[in-house]
């Protein structure tokens, strides 16, 4: 019996999703964070893995001023009561209201990677 090689098949069709994969796969090569190749197998992953993160459990385990990151998106249920940055792959209204309001900032992952490439500071919540 000959040699079996297992080729794994993207079943992604999100345009935003497939070039996010691919460009947190580049970063983490490019400049040794393997921050960014954790997120990029979290998001290979079907969406309905994806994490489902609420302000409460952000409010109850983050410092003021932290860089959190959500590999999915961030809920409004709950409130936040000091400012934190919140980068996550999709955020409800309520959500990024509050944050607002709180002071904090609301950013797409694309965005963070881009703001900070080694990926220091960024907490993964899920």
């Amino acid at each position: 019996m000959g040699k079996r090689t297992l080729v794994k098949i993207s079943r992604k069709t999100n345009p935003r999703m497939i070039n996010l994969i691919l460009t947190l796969k580049n970063a983490a090569n490019e400049n040794d964070a393997p921050i960014w190749s954790a997120i990029a197998k979290k998001l290979e992953n079907p969406s309905r893995n994806y994490a489902d993160v609420n302000l409460s459990k952000i409010n109850r385990h983050a410092n003021e001023n932290e860089v959190i990151l959500v590999p999915g998106k961030l809920l409004g249920a709950g409130d936040i009561d000091f400012p934190v940055t919140v980068a996550a792959l999709n955020f409800s209204a309520g959500a990024a209201d509050k944050i607002a309001e709180a002071g904090g900032k609301c950013m797409r992952i694309e965005d963070i990677l881009e703001e900070n490439p080694k990926g220091s500071g960024i907490r993964i919540f899920q």
